[in-house]
Protein backbone atom coordinates (compact mmCIF):
# COMPACT_ATOMS: atom_id res chain seq x y z
CA UNK A 1 0.00 0.00 0.00
CA UNK A 2 1.51 3.40 -1.22
CA UNK A 3 1.95 5.77 1.84
CA UNK A 4 0.76 9.09 2.02
CA UNK A 5 3.23 11.60 0.53
CA UNK A 6 2.75 13.91 2.90
CA UNK A 7 3.64 11.79 6.10
CA UNK A 8 6.95 10.63 4.46
CA UNK A 9 7.62 14.07 3.75
CA UNK A 10 6.68 14.93 7.94
CA UNK A 11 9.15 11.74 8.47
CA UNK A 12 12.28 12.21 6.76
CA UNK A 13 12.17 15.72 8.12
CA UNK A 14 11.55 14.40 11.61
CA UNK A 15 14.03 15.50 14.08
CA UNK A 16 14.52 12.40 16.93
CA UNK A 17 17.17 13.40 18.92
CA UNK A 18 18.40 17.04 20.33
CA UNK A 19 22.26 16.09 19.61
CA UNK A 20 24.02 14.25 17.09
CA UNK A 21 24.23 10.29 17.26
CA UNK A 22 27.64 8.90 17.18
CA UNK A 23 28.69 6.38 14.99
CA UNK A 24 28.95 3.98 18.06
CA UNK A 25 25.46 4.22 19.79
CA UNK A 26 24.49 3.64 15.68
CA UNK A 27 26.22 0.46 15.31
CA UNK A 28 24.90 -0.77 18.77
CA UNK A 29 21.60 0.05 17.89
CA UNK A 30 19.19 -2.87 17.47
CA UNK A 31 16.57 -2.86 15.23
CA UNK A 32 14.34 -5.80 16.66
CA UNK A 33 14.37 -4.66 20.02
CA UNK A 34 10.88 -3.74 21.10
CA UNK A 35 10.28 -0.05 21.53
CA UNK A 36 9.39 1.21 25.14
CA UNK A 37 6.48 2.37 25.96
CA UNK A 38 6.57 6.28 26.82
CA UNK A 39 6.29 6.83 30.70
CA UNK A 40 2.86 8.75 31.89
CA UNK A 41 1.57 9.59 34.82
CA UNK A 42 -1.03 6.36 35.95
CA UNK A 43 -4.41 7.43 37.24
CA UNK A 44 -5.23 5.43 40.48
CA UNK A 45 -8.30 4.65 38.85
CA UNK A 46 -6.38 2.06 36.44
CA UNK A 47 -6.18 -0.16 39.26
CA UNK A 48 -9.87 -1.03 38.91
CA UNK A 49 -11.01 0.22 35.80
CA UNK A 50 -8.69 -0.26 32.06
CA UNK A 51 -8.47 2.64 29.84
CA UNK A 52 -10.60 3.07 27.16
CA UNK A 53 -10.05 6.69 25.63
CA UNK A 54 -6.84 7.71 24.39
CA UNK A 55 -6.94 11.14 23.94
CA UNK A 56 -6.43 12.32 20.10
CA UNK A 57 -3.16 14.48 19.16
CA UNK A 58 -3.47 18.15 19.08
CA UNK A 59 -4.13 19.65 16.01
CA UNK A 60 -0.82 21.30 15.62
CA UNK A 61 1.10 18.18 15.98
CA UNK A 62 1.45 17.50 12.26
CA UNK A 63 3.36 14.26 12.24
CA UNK A 64 1.37 12.41 14.70
CA UNK A 65 -1.99 13.07 13.03
CA UNK A 66 -0.57 12.24 9.89
CA UNK A 67 0.35 9.00 11.38
CA UNK A 68 -2.46 8.35 13.09
CA UNK A 69 -4.37 8.81 9.86
CA UNK A 70 -2.29 6.49 7.77
CA UNK A 71 -2.62 3.88 10.63
CA UNK A 72 -6.51 4.42 10.07
CA UNK A 73 -6.33 4.04 6.87
CA UNK A 74 -4.30 0.50 6.66
CA UNK A 75 -6.69 -0.78 9.78
CA UNK A 76 -9.99 0.07 6.88
CA UNK A 77 -7.86 -1.24 3.67
CA UNK A 78 -7.28 -4.46 6.07
CA UNK A 79 -11.04 -4.78 7.02
CA UNK A 80 -11.93 -4.64 3.29
CA UNK A 81 -9.95 -7.21 2.43
CA UNK A 82 -11.36 -9.58 5.08
CA UNK A 83 -14.51 -8.92 3.06
CA UNK A 84 -16.54 -11.52 0.47
CA UNK A 85 -16.43 -10.30 -2.73
CA UNK A 86 -18.79 -11.36 -5.65
CA UNK A 87 -17.04 -14.43 -6.61
CA UNK A 88 -16.47 -15.79 -3.35
CA UNK A 89 -20.06 -14.94 -2.08
CA UNK A 90 -21.36 -17.33 -5.43
CA UNK A 91 -18.95 -19.72 -4.39
CA UNK A 92 -20.76 -19.60 -0.94
CA UNK A 93 -23.97 -20.57 -2.68
CA UNK A 94 -23.13 -23.56 -4.48
CA UNK A 95 -21.42 -24.62 -1.01
CA UNK A 96 -24.96 -24.00 0.43
CA UNK A 97 -26.58 -26.10 -2.61
CA UNK A 98 -24.16 -28.81 -2.09
CA UNK A 99 -25.26 -29.18 1.32
CA UNK A 100 -28.87 -29.53 1.08
CA UNK A 101 -29.88 -31.84 3.90
CA UNK A 102 -34.12 -31.53 2.70
CA UNK A 103 -36.22 -29.85 0.12
CA UNK A 104 -40.04 -29.46 0.95
CA UNK A 105 -42.88 -30.24 -1.25
CA UNK A 106 -42.85 -26.10 -1.77
CA UNK A 107 -39.36 -26.33 -3.95
CA UNK A 108 -37.69 -24.85 -0.13
CA UNK A 109 -34.05 -25.78 0.33
CA UNK A 110 -33.74 -26.90 3.84
CA UNK A 111 -30.50 -27.51 5.82
CA UNK A 112 -29.64 -28.98 9.51
CA UNK A 113 -27.02 -28.66 11.94
CA UNK A 114 -24.93 -31.88 10.82
CA UNK A 115 -24.73 -30.63 7.16
CA UNK A 116 -23.99 -27.13 8.38
CA UNK A 117 -20.99 -27.82 9.93
CA UNK A 118 -19.30 -30.01 7.22
CA UNK A 119 -20.20 -26.71 4.91
CA UNK A 120 -18.13 -24.78 7.90
CA UNK A 121 -15.44 -27.57 7.33
CA UNK A 122 -15.53 -26.85 2.97
CA UNK A 123 -15.56 -23.26 3.02
CA UNK A 124 -12.25 -20.57 3.35
CA UNK A 125 -11.55 -19.11 6.76
CA UNK A 126 -13.26 -15.37 5.55
CA UNK A 127 -15.96 -17.26 4.83
CA UNK A 128 -16.47 -19.02 7.71
CA UNK A 129 -16.19 -16.27 9.78
CA UNK A 130 -19.66 -15.52 8.12
CA UNK A 131 -21.11 -18.67 8.99
CA UNK A 132 -21.04 -19.47 13.12
CA UNK A 133 -22.80 -21.36 15.27
CA UNK A 134 -24.19 -18.57 16.74
CA UNK A 135 -26.02 -17.55 13.75
CA UNK A 136 -26.93 -21.08 12.77
CA UNK A 137 -28.65 -21.02 16.18
CA UNK A 138 -30.46 -17.42 15.54
CA UNK A 139 -31.80 -18.27 12.47
CA UNK A 140 -33.33 -22.05 13.72
CA UNK A 141 -35.23 -20.16 16.21
CA UNK A 142 -36.49 -17.80 13.37
CA UNK A 143 -37.42 -20.89 11.76
CA UNK A 144 -40.70 -22.34 10.82
CA UNK A 145 -39.20 -25.82 10.31
CA UNK A 146 -37.82 -27.69 13.42
CA UNK A 147 -34.04 -28.44 12.82
CA UNK A 148 -34.03 -26.67 9.45
CA UNK A 149 -32.93 -23.18 8.62
CA UNK A 150 -33.56 -22.55 4.78
CA UNK A 151 -30.31 -21.75 3.23
CA UNK A 152 -31.30 -18.61 1.01
CA UNK A 153 -31.52 -16.86 4.74
CA UNK A 154 -28.07 -18.18 5.47
CA UNK A 155 -26.83 -16.46 1.78
CA UNK A 156 -29.09 -13.21 2.52
CA UNK A 157 -27.38 -13.04 5.67
CA UNK A 158 -24.35 -13.15 4.54
CA UNK A 159 -24.88 -10.92 1.58
CA UNK A 160 -26.24 -7.98 4.20
CA UNK A 161 -23.60 -8.11 6.39
CA UNK A 162 -20.77 -7.81 3.30
CA UNK A 163 -22.79 -4.76 2.34
CA UNK A 164 -23.01 -3.40 5.68
CA UNK A 165 -19.48 -3.87 6.61
CA UNK A 166 -18.43 -2.79 3.50
CA UNK A 167 -20.60 0.28 3.77
CA UNK A 168 -19.37 1.22 6.78
CA UNK A 169 -16.01 1.02 6.05
CA UNK A 170 -16.30 3.13 2.94
CA UNK A 171 -17.84 5.86 5.41
CA UNK A 172 -15.07 5.02 7.80
CA UNK A 173 -12.42 6.53 5.44
CA UNK A 174 -13.67 9.97 5.44
CA UNK A 175 -13.73 9.99 9.07
CA UNK A 176 -10.78 12.81 9.42
CA UNK A 177 -11.13 12.42 13.43
CA UNK A 178 -10.84 9.03 13.48
CA UNK A 179 -13.52 8.93 16.46
CA UNK A 180 -16.10 7.26 14.53
CA UNK A 181 -18.35 9.94 13.22
CA UNK A 182 -18.72 12.21 10.70
CA UNK A 183 -18.82 15.98 10.59
CA UNK A 184 -20.94 18.06 7.97
CA UNK A 185 -17.02 18.62 5.65
CA UNK A 186 -16.60 14.92 5.97
CA UNK A 187 -19.73 14.03 4.44
CA UNK A 188 -19.54 16.29 1.97
CA UNK A 189 -16.40 14.76 1.06
CA UNK A 190 -18.38 11.49 0.87
CA UNK A 191 -21.21 12.64 -1.05
CA UNK A 192 -18.89 14.37 -3.73
CA UNK A 193 -17.13 11.15 -4.37
CA UNK A 194 -20.21 9.27 -4.15
CA UNK A 195 -22.37 11.05 -7.10
CA UNK A 196 -20.52 9.72 -9.70
CA UNK A 197 -21.28 6.17 -9.14
CA UNK A 198 -24.81 7.02 -8.32
CA UNK A 199 -26.32 7.17 -12.40
CA UNK A 200 -29.78 8.02 -11.37
CA UNK A 201 -28.07 11.52 -9.87
CA UNK A 202 -25.18 12.31 -12.44
CA UNK A 203 -27.05 11.37 -15.23
CA UNK A 204 -29.66 13.82 -14.60
CA UNK A 205 -28.55 16.91 -12.28
CA UNK A 206 -26.99 19.40 -14.20
CA UNK A 207 -23.14 20.87 -12.85
CA UNK A 208 -24.42 23.95 -11.16
CA UNK A 209 -27.12 22.11 -9.56
CA UNK A 210 -24.78 19.61 -7.49
CA UNK A 211 -23.98 21.85 -4.52
CA UNK A 212 -27.64 22.29 -3.76
CA UNK A 213 -28.09 18.30 -4.25
CA UNK A 214 -25.41 17.74 -1.28
CA UNK A 215 -26.40 20.96 0.55
CA UNK A 216 -29.80 19.02 1.06
CA UNK A 217 -28.68 15.17 1.40
CA UNK A 218 -26.37 16.50 4.06
CA UNK A 219 -29.08 18.44 5.97
CA UNK A 220 -31.54 15.22 5.65
CA UNK A 221 -28.87 13.47 7.48
CA UNK A 222 -28.02 15.44 10.14
CA UNK A 223 -32.12 16.29 10.80
CA UNK A 224 -32.76 12.80 11.57
CA UNK A 225 -29.59 11.59 12.81
CA UNK A 226 -28.22 14.65 14.44
CA UNK A 227 -31.33 16.00 16.73
CA UNK A 228 -29.23 16.97 19.20
CA UNK A 229 -27.21 19.44 17.37
CA UNK A 230 -23.78 18.19 17.74
CA UNK A 231 -22.50 18.66 14.43
CA UNK A 232 -21.45 15.10 13.86
CA UNK A 233 -23.45 11.79 12.95
CA UNK A 234 -22.17 8.52 14.10
CA UNK A 235 -20.97 5.96 11.40
CA UNK A 236 -22.97 3.40 13.09
CA UNK A 237 -26.05 5.15 13.09
CA UNK A 238 -25.95 6.06 9.33
CA UNK A 239 -25.56 2.55 8.13
CA UNK A 240 -28.25 1.17 10.76
CA UNK A 241 -30.76 3.83 9.93
CA UNK A 242 -31.43 2.39 6.16
CA UNK A 243 -30.73 5.81 4.78
CA UNK A 244 -27.45 4.80 3.65
CA UNK A 245 -29.12 1.90 1.53
CA UNK A 246 -32.09 4.17 0.29
CA UNK A 247 -28.69 6.39 -0.85
CA UNK A 248 -27.32 3.38 -2.38
CA UNK A 249 -30.51 2.20 -4.36
CA UNK A 250 -29.80 4.82 -7.03
CA UNK A 251 -26.97 3.68 -8.19
CA UNK A 252 -29.55 1.08 -10.10
CA UNK A 253 -29.22 1.90 -13.96
CA UNK A 254 -32.57 2.69 -15.23
CA UNK A 255 -33.41 1.28 -18.56
CA UNK A 256 -34.59 3.75 -21.42
CA UNK A 257 -38.04 4.16 -20.99
CA UNK A 258 -38.32 3.44 -17.74
CA UNK A 259 -39.25 6.24 -14.79
CA UNK A 260 -36.35 6.45 -11.94
CA UNK A 261 -37.28 6.09 -8.39
CA UNK A 262 -40.01 8.45 -7.12
CA UNK A 263 -40.03 7.13 -3.21
CA UNK A 264 -36.29 7.27 -2.51
CA UNK A 265 -35.93 10.54 -0.62
CA UNK A 266 -32.52 11.49 -2.32
CA UNK A 267 -33.79 10.94 -5.69
CA UNK A 268 -33.53 14.22 -8.03
CA UNK A 269 -37.63 14.71 -8.27
CA UNK A 270 -37.43 14.26 -4.00
CA UNK A 271 -34.27 16.91 -3.62
CA UNK A 272 -35.72 18.96 -6.62
CA UNK A 273 -39.27 19.17 -5.12
CA UNK A 274 -37.46 21.07 -1.47
CA UNK A 275 -35.16 23.39 -4.03
CA UNK A 276 -38.29 24.08 -6.21
CA UNK A 277 -40.77 24.98 -3.35
CA UNK A 278 -37.85 27.45 -1.80
CA UNK A 279 -37.62 29.18 -5.14
CA UNK A 280 -41.32 29.42 -5.41
CA UNK A 281 -41.40 31.56 -1.68
CA UNK A 282 -38.32 33.49 -2.96
CA UNK A 283 -40.55 36.07 -4.76
CA UNK A 284 -37.97 38.70 -4.59
CA UNK A 285 -35.26 36.54 -5.57
CA UNK A 286 -32.90 37.72 -3.78
CA UNK A 287 -31.99 34.07 -2.79
CA UNK A 288 -33.21 34.51 1.11
CA UNK A 289 -36.30 34.25 3.15
CA UNK A 290 -38.44 37.03 4.72
CA UNK A 291 -41.02 35.98 6.98
CA UNK A 292 -43.63 37.37 4.75
CA UNK A 293 -42.50 34.62 2.07
CA UNK A 294 -42.10 32.01 4.58
CA UNK A 295 -45.24 32.44 5.54
CA UNK A 296 -46.83 31.32 2.46
CA UNK A 297 -45.63 28.11 3.49
CA UNK A 298 -47.65 24.70 2.58
CA UNK A 299 -51.22 25.91 3.59
CA UNK A 300 -50.49 29.30 4.15
CA UNK A 301 -51.88 29.83 7.16
CA UNK A 302 -48.54 29.04 9.67
CA UNK A 303 -49.22 31.11 12.89
CA UNK A 304 -47.02 34.63 12.66
CA UNK A 305 -46.24 33.18 16.62
CA UNK A 306 -44.78 30.76 15.40
CA UNK A 307 -42.59 32.02 12.25
CA UNK A 308 -41.40 34.57 14.83
CA UNK A 309 -39.68 31.60 16.64
CA UNK A 310 -38.54 30.43 13.47
CA UNK A 311 -36.39 33.18 12.80
CA UNK A 312 -35.36 33.53 16.49
CA UNK A 313 -34.04 30.26 16.05
CA UNK A 314 -32.90 29.76 13.12
CA UNK A 315 -29.29 31.41 11.50
CA UNK A 316 -30.06 34.12 9.77
CA UNK A 317 -28.76 36.79 7.23
CA UNK A 318 -30.13 40.30 7.68
CA UNK A 319 -33.16 38.75 9.33
CA UNK A 320 -33.96 36.28 6.33
CA UNK A 321 -33.70 32.61 6.21
CA UNK A 322 -30.93 30.93 3.72
CA UNK A 323 -31.64 27.08 1.88
CA UNK A 324 -29.71 25.05 4.76
CA UNK A 325 -32.33 26.58 7.36
CA UNK A 326 -34.92 26.09 5.12
CA UNK A 327 -34.44 22.42 4.54
CA UNK A 328 -34.91 21.87 8.54
CA UNK A 329 -38.13 23.93 8.84
CA UNK A 330 -39.50 22.24 5.50
CA UNK A 331 -38.12 18.59 7.10
CA UNK A 332 -39.67 19.79 10.62
CA UNK A 333 -43.41 20.36 9.23
CA UNK A 334 -43.20 17.97 6.78
CA UNK A 335 -42.59 14.85 9.42
CA UNK A 336 -44.41 16.36 12.67
CA UNK A 337 -45.64 12.71 13.66
CA UNK A 338 -41.53 11.75 13.97
CA UNK A 339 -39.53 12.40 16.73
CA UNK A 340 -36.74 14.50 14.90
CA UNK A 341 -39.59 16.88 13.59
CA UNK A 342 -41.74 16.79 16.84
CA UNK A 343 -37.86 17.58 18.69
CA UNK A 344 -37.86 20.79 16.12
CA UNK A 345 -40.94 22.19 16.63
CA UNK A 346 -40.95 21.36 20.11
CA UNK A 347 -37.72 23.62 20.68
CA UNK A 348 -39.70 26.37 18.91
CA UNK A 349 -42.80 26.50 20.98
CA UNK A 350 -40.28 26.27 24.07
CA UNK A 351 -40.50 30.41 24.19
CA UNK A 352 -38.65 29.90 27.46
CA UNK A 353 -35.70 27.59 26.77
CA UNK A 354 -37.34 25.84 29.73
CA UNK A 355 -37.70 22.39 28.32
CA UNK A 356 -41.60 22.27 28.71
CA UNK A 357 -44.79 24.20 27.74
CA UNK A 358 -46.86 25.63 29.81
CA UNK A 359 -50.30 27.24 30.05
CA UNK A 360 -49.01 30.19 29.48
CA UNK A 361 -46.73 29.32 26.38
CA UNK A 362 -49.90 27.52 24.71
CA UNK A 363 -52.02 30.75 25.45
CA UNK A 364 -49.25 32.76 23.77
CA UNK A 365 -49.20 30.67 20.41
CA UNK A 366 -53.30 30.16 20.64
CA UNK A 367 -53.18 34.02 19.80
CA UNK A 368 -51.68 33.88 16.79
CA UNK A 369 -54.58 31.03 15.75
CA UNK A 370 -57.26 33.28 17.32
CA UNK A 371 -56.00 36.09 15.03
CA UNK A 372 -56.61 34.29 11.72
CA UNK A 373 -59.88 32.67 13.12
CA UNK A 374 -61.40 36.53 13.58
CA UNK A 375 -61.03 36.45 10.14
CA UNK A 376 -63.04 33.27 8.61
CA UNK A 377 -65.41 32.87 11.30
CA UNK A 378 -67.59 34.73 13.69
CA UNK A 379 -67.24 31.90 16.20
CA UNK A 380 -65.14 32.57 19.14
CA UNK A 381 -63.35 29.19 20.80
CA UNK A 382 -62.38 29.69 24.54
CA UNK A 383 -58.54 29.05 25.27
CA UNK A 384 -59.14 27.27 28.23
CA UNK A 385 -60.90 24.73 26.23
CA UNK A 386 -58.29 24.19 23.84
CA UNK A 387 -55.66 23.86 27.11
CA UNK A 388 -57.40 21.01 28.83
CA UNK A 389 -58.13 19.09 25.26
CA UNK A 390 -54.46 19.65 24.94
CA UNK A 391 -53.71 18.47 28.62
CA UNK A 392 -56.23 15.69 28.54
CA UNK A 393 -54.46 14.74 25.00
CA UNK A 394 -51.26 14.54 26.50
CA UNK A 395 -51.14 13.25 30.05
CA UNK A 396 -48.42 14.75 31.18
CA UNK A 397 -46.19 13.46 34.33
CA UNK A 398 -46.40 17.00 35.68
CA UNK A 399 -50.06 18.25 35.53
CA UNK A 400 -48.98 22.01 34.45
CA UNK A 401 -46.02 20.90 32.34
CA UNK A 402 -45.84 19.11 29.03
CA UNK A 403 -42.29 18.23 28.08
CA UNK A 404 -40.86 17.11 25.08
CA UNK A 405 -40.89 13.08 26.24
CA UNK A 406 -44.98 13.50 27.11
CA UNK A 407 -45.08 14.24 23.82
CA UNK A 408 -43.68 11.19 22.33
CA UNK A 409 -45.32 9.18 24.95
CA UNK A 410 -48.97 9.98 24.63
CA UNK A 411 -49.04 9.44 20.33
CA UNK A 412 -50.73 12.50 19.91
CA UNK A 413 -47.57 14.96 19.77
CA UNK A 414 -48.41 16.04 16.07
CA UNK A 415 -51.97 16.94 16.55
CA UNK A 416 -50.73 18.72 19.44
CA UNK A 417 -47.85 21.41 17.78
CA UNK A 418 -49.91 21.67 14.42
CA UNK A 419 -52.91 22.91 15.93
CA UNK A 420 -51.20 25.66 18.20
CA UNK A 421 -48.71 26.15 14.59
CA UNK A 422 -51.17 26.02 11.89
CA UNK A 423 -54.76 27.46 11.52
CA UNK A 424 -55.71 24.93 8.91
CA UNK A 425 -54.43 22.18 11.21
CA UNK A 426 -56.56 23.58 14.16
CA UNK A 427 -59.19 24.11 12.09
CA UNK A 428 -59.48 20.38 10.86
CA UNK A 429 -59.13 19.44 14.27
CA UNK A 430 -62.16 22.05 14.92
CA UNK A 431 -64.42 20.70 12.93
CA UNK A 432 -63.46 16.73 12.78
CA UNK A 433 -66.54 16.00 14.48
CA UNK A 434 -68.35 17.60 11.94
CA UNK A 435 -66.52 15.32 9.49
CA UNK A 436 -69.37 12.23 8.00
CA UNK A 437 -66.20 10.00 7.78
CA UNK A 438 -65.90 10.66 12.08
CA UNK A 439 -69.81 10.19 12.53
Amino acid sequence: MELDPEFVEEFANLKVSTRPISAEELKQFDEHQPLQERAQPKHSSYAHIPQFFWVPPPPDDRLRNLLRKEAHSVFLQRQADEQLNDEELQQLWQHLKQHITEITARKLELINYNDYCKLQSMVGEKCRNYLTTRLFAYLLSESPYLGFVEIVTIYNYAVRKVWTTKCRIGLSFYDEVGQGYLREFDLENYLMDLIPTLPQICDSMQPAFQKFYVCTVIKRFFFFLDRLRTGRIRIRDMVTSGMINELMELRKVVKEGEEGSTTNHFSMPAVLGIYDSYLNLDSDRNGLLSKQELASFGSGTLSSAFLDRVFEESHTYDGELDYKSFIDFALALDNRQTPQGLHYLFRMLDVQNAGFLTAQTLCHFFKGIQEQLAAYSDEAVNFEDIKNEIFDMVKPKESTKITLQDLHNCGQGETVVSILIEFHKFWAYENHNNDPQNV
